[in-house]
């Protein structure tokens, strides 16, 4: 029977690959969201080799103290939603789940010795975002449901807004099975305002699907929101398929703007201003309502086809005002994509700085390099015997790995989970790994903590991290 299950993670900060999943919740509902069984809610316990941003939680209350007292080890916590959460025809879904909580699962996944993708794909699994579903509500069909703004009059969809709204209980923000509740509540919400777009949104949410809209055979524009695009658009543009761009995914141009000024007065803008997280900065231009511009707007942005982009065809926009909606007309996209199409050369240079651009910072650990690579096959029948090993057996057993990755991560995969495995000699390398890694991270931590507010948490987290040195 196919099912969702909607979850969510609450995480010891904000980088999948070097902090911890401390809290995981779910409820499995049938098709039509009605639940199914009892709702999951459990505490994963903080790794030693970790310590946790105290802005984070400062924000979910969970101490590391918690995690250790109540919760599981990652290994346990991998076996048990592998077997018992993501089973076969399970769309798992959340809010924003696709770009954080689906990236911690990747990780714990990755470094536990799991395949760290079979849970969105095999046996019938995929995946689904509620966030992209309500900004594209939002922008085009957005009767029925009230929508929240900013004390600056700015729209957002922070998720505990518009539960409250709508006259949804939401009581505990920012904990991981109540923000599970309201997810589910919020999808009924705009799955009974507006079902068509609901269904067609769950219908095209697959890579393969989004290819039939999006594709460089057949190029045409379409319509496009994400959380990168302007907050006064409601996050929602039409876009053209541009070129390709790494790992088979696409680059997509904003309709939004003419590029005969763009590359006259905007790159100019962009580049003496300069470009955030990372991006060239040729492919930023700021919003033409701000004449003094604070935030910039991706003029090119990568479209991920496997992270159920929210994109639908431009027969959307002829019913209900939608192009008012989005603060376009299709004379100004007509007239934009024209010039686009007369600077093939445009593709071209920019296909070559996002090739060009480093996806991930290097690695400092074998944990970090989860993307660096695929295993073979001869390796991926080694890592199942890793996971499937006894306590027991694994003190004995040093695999012959192709990949250079994975013996260091089996050293630590056992100095995390099973201690007593480790010789002396592998205790002391996992050890001064260890304490190399905390030191690492102990600046950070020391500064944030002193930004806690809250006596409790920020004595817990000082006994915290005085124990693990």
């Amino acid at each position: 029977m196919k099912t969702f299950f909607f979850y969510d993670l609450e995480t010891s900060g904000l980088k999948p690959r070097e902090d911890r999943i401390m809290q995981f919740a779910g409820q499995r509902t049938d098709m039509d969201l009605k639940p199914i069984g009892e709702p999951v809610n459990l505490l994963v316990k903080m790794t030693d080799d970790a310590l946790p941003s105290p802005l984070a939680i400062n924000v979910t209350g969970i101490t590391p103290q918690q995690t250790l007292m109540d919760g599981i080890s990652e290994a346990e916590f991998c076996k048990y939603v592998t077997e018992e959460i993501f089973t076969s025809e399970t769309c798992a879904v959340g809010y924003n789940t696709v770009r954080f909580d689906d990236e911690f699962m990747r990780a714990c996944f990755w470094r536990n010795f799991y395949d760290p993708y079979e849970f969105e794909w095999k046996d019938g699994r995929s995946r689904w975002d509620i966030l992209d579903v309500v900004r594209l509500t939002r922008a085009l069909r957005p009767e029925g449901i009230e929508w929240p703004f900013r004390e600056d009059g700015a729209p957002t969809n922070r998720l505990e807004l518009i539960t409250k709204l709508n006259g949804v209980s939401h009581e505990h923000a920012h904990d991981a099975l109540s923000d599970v509740y309201a997810t589910i509540a919020v999808a009924k919400l705009i799955r009974d305002k507006q079902p068509d777009l609901f269904k067609y949104l769950f219908s095209i949410r697959g890579k393969n699907d989004v290819k039939e809209l999006v594709n460089l055979e057949d190029k045409k524009p379409f319509v496009y929101a994400s959380g990168r695009y302007a907050n006064e658009f409601n996050k929602t543009t039409v876009a053209f398929p541009l070129t390709s761009s790494r790992n088979g995914n696409i680059l997509v141009y904003d309709l939004r703007y003419n590029l005969k000024e763009v590359l006259e007065q905007g790159l100019r803008e962009s580049v003496s201003r300069g470009a955030p997280d990372g991006a060239p900065a040729a492919l930023r231009f700021y919003s033409p309502s701000d004449p003094a511009p604070k935030t910039y707007y991706p003029i090119v942005k990568e479209l991920c086809l496997n992270k159920c982009p929210a994109v639908a065809p431009m027969g959307v926009l002829e019913k209900n005002d939608g192009w008012k909606k989005i603060g376009l007309s299709r004379e100004v996209v007509e007239e934009n994509l024209q010039e686009l199409l007369k600077h093939p050369e445009f593709a071209e240079q920019m296909r070559e700085q996002y090739e060009n651009r480093p996806e991930f910072p290097p690695a400092l650990e074998p944990e970090g390099a989860i993307y660096d690579g695929f295993l073979n096959d001869s390796d991926r029948a080694k890592v199942a015997a890793v996971r499937n090993a006894e306590p027991n057996q694994l003190a004995d057993f040093h695999p012959e790995f192709d990949d250079e990755r994975l013996p260091e991560l089996l050293l630590h995969y056992k100095g995390r989970n099973f201690p007593a495995t480790l010789s002396e000699t592998e205790m002391e390398i996992f050890e001064k790994y260890r304490q190399e890694r905390l030191n690492r991270q102990l600046p950070k931590f020391t500064e944030e903590l002193e930004k806690v507010a809250d006596d409790f948490i920020r004595g817990e987290l000082t006994l915290y991290c005085q124990s693990l040195f």
